[in-house]
């Protein structure tokens, strides 16, 4: 699974981005301690509430009860019933064939098993297109619009590439001058229209200056829909059809932002987005707020839908791809 921006892109690129003046060969390996120490952290209320119940003592004794707190467990941290019956059913069979033997050995397992789950679908996004258009949905308050100024900006940074944003957005006045200030951070250009007006237009006219400037990627802001609300899901398929008309095979990648902290309500969000366009990937963010960091395993097991990025604070760099190995091990060793 993708570690570094570098390996969640598919740029078609012989060699990666050059490192800035300073940077040593082994500055890579360091900053991914550094990285698994912050999401370690930043999962912290979930493993708390994890680790609760599963430690190594808790294999001390292989009965109806230990798997059943075990169950407990993950449901509490919103991995899901399904998927938890799945990973508890295939931990408490290795343990009685006695493959797996020992507590340690167990929750070695166990990290294995959630990481696994967690692997489902294509992890990267292809940046091969000219331009590559990616279309942000999601909920308010989710924090989709803030996703998309530091997903820009480490585009720039972090892959030299240009990007262009699209404020289709055009309901909510404060959501274009979000998007604007973003912009002006991550130092990219965005295509506006007037308060009120139709967001296909300027989703339209976003893919059609993407295009004629010859730029890498351009993003499209959606407005914050609300799941239940079907004609504004119908919109989401309207503005992906009119982007298709400037550009046969755009979107190219369709984020989908869910907070964490809804737990449960946030897999049921997925489930309705993916219904009304396709969904490529999740960004998951607020996870450094929320016991609850289970749903990454949630909507990958029940949905089979990529978590492809994470947010676990407010700095640009608390944007990040999305690792099973390191999420599984951020959730559950002590």
């Amino acid at each position: 699974m993708a570690r570094e921006w570098r390996d969640l892109f598919l740029t078609g690129d012989t060699a990666g981005p050059l490192p800035t003046a300073g940077e040593g060969d082994d500055l890579p390996e360091e900053r991914r301690g550094g990285f698994f120490k912050r999401l370690r952290q930043n999962l912290s209320k979930t493993r708390e509430a994890l680790t609760s119940e599963i430690q190594a003592t808790l294999f001390d004794t292989l009965d109806d009860e230990t798997w059943e707190r075990l169950e407990e467990a993950l449901i509490m941290a919103d991995v899901g019933a399904r998927t938890t019956a799945s990973v508890v059913g295939q931990l408490e069979q290795e343990a009685t064939a006695g493959s797996v033997e020992g507590g340690p050995a167990l929750q070695d397992r166990l990290v294995e098993l959630l990481s696994d789950i967690a692997k489902t679908g294509n992890d990267t996004i292809d940046l091969r297109h000219e331009p590559t258009v990616i279309m942000a949905v999601g909920v308010n308050g989710t924090g989709k619009t803030t996703t998309i100024g530091k997903l820009a900006w480490h585009l720039r940074q972090e892959l030299g590439k240009t990007v262009l944003l699209g404020a289709a957005d055009t309901f909510r006045a404060a959501a274009v001058e979000q998007l604007a200030e973003w912009a002006r951070r991550a130092e990219v250009d965005i295509v506006t229209g007037p308060e009120g007006s139709d967001p296909g237009a300027v989703a339209f006219d976003a893919v059609k200056q993407g295009r004629e400037r010859g730029v890498d990627v351009v993003i499209i802001d959606t407005a914050g829909r609300l799941h239940n609300q079907e004609e504004l899901m119908a919109e989401l398929t309207k503005i992906r059809r009119v982007i298709g008309k400037q550009m046969p095979d755009a979107p190219h990648e369709t984020l989908l932002t869910i907070d964490s902290t809804t737990g449960q309500n946030g897999v049921r969000q997925a489930k309705l987005f993916s219904e009304a366009v396709p969904v490529d990937g999740i960004v998951l963010t607020k996870l450094d707020g929320t016991a609850k960091g289970g749903i990454a395993l949630a909507i990958a097991g029940e949905l089979g839908i990529p978590v492809k990025l994470i947010g676990i604070g407010e700095a640009l760099e608390d944007l990040r791809p999305f690792d099973a190995d390191d999420f599984a091990r951020a959730l559950v060793s002590s």
